[in-house]
């Protein structure tokens, strides 16, 4: 998918993307430090947060409300975190984190907020290949 810029590759977006709009892609992230964490990736080739156009701050009111409130239904969380880190993956991009006080499952899978109540840790969770494949599908299927 090389209409994409390089982040939404690094996160494998042509395999983990879940919903796309104008602006924005919604990838689900390759490892689940909570369940249903994701990345909402612009689409654009900025590397700076103020360097989006007008229409990509003004899509993403719709872009959070559908993110919140497909993981609201599908994982009631308590909190949900957007990081903006941009170290590694240059491109404008978010991880979204949902937050949980009590450990949640889905099918086989059971992962607890190591980070609750404080920042989430990055690196708990599970980058089980079945996992992420099983969250895709979920997602996709309640988004919107």
């Amino acid at each position: 998918m090389s209409e994409y810029n390089a982040t939404f590759a690094n996160f494998n977006g042509s395999t983990t993307l879940i919903a796309e709009y104008e602006h924005w892609c919604v990838l689900v992230r390759p490892k689940q430090v909570t369940l249903g964490s994701l990345v909402l990736v612009a689409k654009s080739d900025a590397t700076a947060f103020s360097a989006l156009p007008p229409a990509a701050f003004a899509e993403m009111e719709t872009v959070i409300a559908d993110i919140e409130a497909t993981l609201a239904a599908k994982f009631q969380y308590d909190k949900i975190n957007y990081l903006m880190l941009m170290m590694v993956d240059p491109h404008v991009h978010f991880h979204v984190i949902p937050r949980y006080a009590k450990s949640r499952t889905l099918e086989k899978w059971t992962l607890a907020d190591e980070g609750w109540p404080g920042q989430p840790n990055l690196g708990s969770g599970s980058a089980d290949e079945a996992l992420v494949a099983l969250m895709i599908d979920t997602l996709k299927a309640a988004w919107g």
